[in-house]
């Protein structure tokens, strides 16, 4: 979807491109076909084609919101803009489907904190993959290439990546627990949930990789033949691998497809045994559960606290506070896998 800009603002950002795609390709730089696609409170998404020497260029801007969203950035975990641009190049060069990234924008450039990668086709709207006659072929495919992408970025060489946090169960615990406590209301669900993940939390792996740290449905792009893309690596830290395994099953992130657990496209073992083929680790189905069960607390705290921001007065939005509802759905998810762990 693409968001309608003010004549000024598209003008503003349309010359800055030029002057940034001129210096990185060598020459005199026109744009066209910018338009800001939807989405993203903090990071803005430019797609636009760029004309240098007689060769077009089909690119996307990726930056930081220019109303000042670093500090929450700051705040959070998310990467900045600088090192998310090196990882992407990182996996893509290890043979993961990232997108190819060119180059960072400069300071005079007037675009703030951003960088500039080719533009890849598919769609990331899961509603049209999950039920469109055109995507019938590639729902056939998606699971198993979700896995197999994903052992590509588990085996990117760290010493190709910037300096990232490494995250181990304890540490993602206690991080969820602090998001907790700054409600204003009791969460009995999570509080049980938190309880069952921190006695039974996996040891840490002996051989910790690049996690993508938000690898899920709507987070990646796909065309008739299956995906093409993986989006949204601002998350991205060193962990446990299986950690990114079980994100992706979360049952929020099927979309309806809940009898489709890798994403809503296929089973867990699918997706598994693609990502074992492709040289992944075995995958431990226990510690895949546990995994699980933890993204489904991570997702329905954020819930809870994006709509808190919205609630306290601290950033009113409806966006923000509609993202609440979400949480509840999670707490029935939760009691279910717990049980089914029991």
């Amino acid at each position: 979807m693409t968001v309608h800009l003010p004549d000024e603002e598209a003008a503003t950002v349309s010359a800055a491109l030029a002057k940034a795609c001129g210096r990185h390709f060598g020459g005199a730089a026109t744009i066209d076909s910018l338009r800001r696609e939807s989405g993203g409170a903090s990071r803005q998404t430019w797609s636009f084609d760029a004309s240098v020497g007689g060769a077009r260029h089909a690119l996307i801007l990726r930056r930081d919101h220019p109303s000042g969203a670093k500090g929450e950035r700051e705040r959070s975990a998310a990467l900045d803009r600088g090192t998310e641009f090196r990882v992407i190049r990182a996996a893509h060069r290890a043979g993961a489907r990232a997108p190819e990234v060119l180059f960072e924008l400069a300071g005079d450039d007037g675009l703030g904190d951003g960088f500039v990668m080719r533009r890849v086709g598919g769609t990331a709207i899961a509603r049209k993959l999950l039920r469109d006659a055109p995507y019938a072929t590639a729902r056939t495919k998606i699971a198993g290439q979700l896995g197999e992408i994903l052992a590509r970025i588990h085996a990117t060489d760290p010493a190709t990546l910037p300096p990232l946090a490494r995250r181990e169960a304890a540490d993602q615990i206690e991080g969820l627990r602090h998001l907790l406590d700054t409600l204003a209301y009791a969460q009995p669900v999570f509080e049980l949930a938190l309880t069952w993940l921190d006695r039974r939390k996996p040891a840490p792996v002996s051989k910790p990789v690049l996690v993508h740290g938000d690898y899920r449905t709507g987070n990646y792009l796909a065309d008739e033949t299956g995906v093409t893309a993986i989006l949204d690596w601002e998350g991205a830290h060193i962990g446990d691998p299986v950690e990114d395994l079980g994100w992706v099953c979360i049952k929020s992130w099927r979309f309806g497809s809940i009898d489709k657990p890798a994403g809503g496209f296929g089973t867990r073992q699918e997706m598994w045994s693609a990502y074992e083929r492709g040289g992944g680790a075995k995958v431990d189905p226990r510690r895949a559960h546990w995994w699980e069960v933890f993204g489904t607390v991570r997702w329905g705290i954020i819930c809870h606290t994006q709509a808190w921001k919205h609630l306290s007065g601290a950033q009113r939005s409806m966006e923000l506070a509609s993202i609440g509802r979400r949480a509840v759905e999670t707490e029935v998810d939760l009691l279910q896998l717990l049980r089914t762990a029991a």
